[in-house]
């Protein structure tokens, strides 16, 4: 288990976020953590014993400027709202590009337009395909005194990952299918090498 961090300020913040209704949300930053990032905890909805907690990476392009080349956008506005019905919270890691920043995403996109596919992509940059490590997240769950979870996710890597850490995840929820034109090959790839529970069409 990482060292504790703990909770440097909470802020209330009302959200809206293309979600119709307004969410009152605690947004909270955290000092101690291991890699000295500026990440962030949104938490949301009643208390609950076990909270439904989604780890999201930070996506400029998708969640900012709306791409369609991945499903980032839709799955945070998914996570706000499941999280504010349940209670819980949103981890919101600074992480863009599966760690590899955002310079390095968009010259992977070049090489996506070539036929790479994403991770094909950053081996050619000469990166691994997944640099994000999740010890950050189960520090920020520890600050907030969650040691067991319901999980909303489609990656297994991250599960893995907290439970290594010393996080219980009693459930894990898989997140919507948001596929379009523009990133099915995307989805495709999560699904055959990193083993994602998207249910695409036409897949098995």
């Amino acid at each position: 288990m990482p060292s504790p961090a703990r909770i440097r300020q909470s802020v209330q913040v009302p959200l809206h976020h293309g979600l119709g209704a307004v969410l009152q949300a605690d947004l909270m930053t955290f000092t101690g953590l291991a890699d000295v990032g500026e990440h962030l905890a949104v938490r949301l909805g009643p208390p609950a014993e076990v909270p439904l907690v989604r780890v999201h990476s930070e996506c400029l392009t998708g969640e900012v400027f709306g791409s369609a080349r991945c499903d980032c956008g839709p799955q945070l506005t998914e996570a706000l709202r499941a999280i504010d019905a349940a209670g819980g919270v949103l981890l919101y890691l600074r992480q863009e590009g599966r760690g590899i920043g955002l310079y390095n995403k968009l010259d992977a996109y070049r090489l996506q337009q070539q036929g790479l596919d994403t991770y094909e992509a950053n081996r050619a940059l000469g990166l691994d395909e997944d640099l994000r490590d999740y010890a950050v997240a189960a520090q920020m769950l520890g600050a907030l005194g969650h040691n067991e979870i319901d999980l909303l996710t489609n990656n297994p890597d991250k599960r893995e990952q907290l439970l290594r850490y010393g996080i219980k995840v009693r459930d894990t929820v898989s997140t919507g299918v948001f596929a379009n034109p523009y990133n099915t090959g995307y989805l495709r790839a999560k699904v055959v090498r990193t083993s994602h529970t998207i249910q695409l069409k036409g897949s098995a």
